[in-house]
């Protein structure tokens, strides 16, 4: 068996098992915030909101003072896209944050087989396509969103953003590039 690389190892670990096309992760095994934002749909400011305030931290390792990065997990990233959705929605980020919650402490290790489910007040997570049926016949679910869907829009994503050659690193890195463009 051939010897794994410091990279390999970290995909390893965190159960990739197809790796081809995927972004580069930091040693550490993680995306950079301003990639994991990309991925999500959303703004690095709501990244960083959304990591200080605990709505989604980044599990692989979190800012610990001036100048370390923040790198997320891959289902942090799927988290992140599903909170985009919701908000998107019109759900309120208090009932996204008990979702977020009930989706942690249930322990469902296969988010490609769950559906998160709304009436546009509470969101519930089901876990079978019998549940799935269950909220909707008794008129709780108004919409569902599928997460295996959203699990492969992600991937697509993070392996498209490793495709892109001009890709800026961040959004400072976007206003410092454009800024010094005036200047000269």
């Amino acid at each position: 068996m051939s010897e794994l690389s410091r990279g390999d190892e970290a995909r390893y670990d965190l159960g990739l098992l197809f790796t081809d096309g995927m972004p580069e992760l930091e040693d550490e095994g993680g995306y950079r915030g301003a990639v994991a934002a990309r991925a999500a749909g959303i703004s690095y400011r709501q990244l960083d909101y959304w990591a200080r305030t605990e709505l989604v931290q980044p599990t692989v390792r979190g800012a610990s003072g001036s100048g370390t990065q923040r790198l997320y997990g891959f289902r942090d990233i799927l988290v992140l896209k599903l909170v985009k959705r919701l908000l998107d929605t019109g759900i309120s980020l208090q009932q996204i944050r008990t979702a977020v919650q009930q989706l942690r402490e249930s322990g469902v290790h296969d988010l490609a087989q769950t559906t998160l489910m709304s009436d546009g007040a509470s969101v519930y997570l089901c876990t079978s396509d019998d549940e799935v049926i269950d909220l909707v016949s008794r008129g709780q679910g108004v919409f569902g969103i599928a997460v295996g869907k959203v699990l492969r829009e992600v991937e697509t994503t993070l392996v498209d953003l490793d495709t892109s050659p001009s890709d800026p690193m961040d959004e400072l890195a976007v206003r410092r590039a454009t800024r010094e463009r005036r200047i000269s």
